[in-house]
């Protein structure tokens, strides 16, 4: 029996730019390294960064008939917004949560992860 789940990993920044004293070029290299390790253990299934919530468009459609409701901007006001994902496979809960905590450690964000719902129709990502 398979035991391979897929998580999601979060990463929430603040709002703007990051501070000037934040080395982005070397975040961005260890992320790398850690999304290679990821890889390497067969855990890698996609990871990226959003772009600024202004560029966020909500849409709200109460029902199937009602015409779709758009605004520009983010949903909420927040100090901190969703900023970046990854999408992981991992037999153990604990090497999922590993790779959290260094993407944490390398980012200084807070970050979340939550495991995908079993089972369902179209939850489970094709393997190759």
């Amino acid at each position: 029996m398979d035991t391979t789940r897929t998580y999601l990993i979060s990463l929430f920044s603040g709002d703007g730019p990051p501070p000037p004293e934040v080395d982005l070029a070397a975040i961005m290299a260890e992320l790398e390294k850690i999304n290679d390790d990821i890889r390497a253990a067969g855990g890698w299934v996609f990871a990226g960064g959003l772009a600024a919530t202004s560029s966020a468009t909500v849409v709200r459609k109460p029902d199937a008939v009602s015409d779709a409701l758009l605004t520009d901007g983010p949903f909420i006001e927040a100090k901190e917004h969703l900023g970046g994902i990854s999408i992981v496979r991992a037999a153990d809960y604990d090497v999922a949560l590993g790779w959290a905590e260094r993407i944490a450690g390398a980012t200084g964000l807070t970050v979340e992860i939550r495991p995908f719902e079993q089972g369902g129709p179209g939850q489970q990502p094709t393997t190759e």
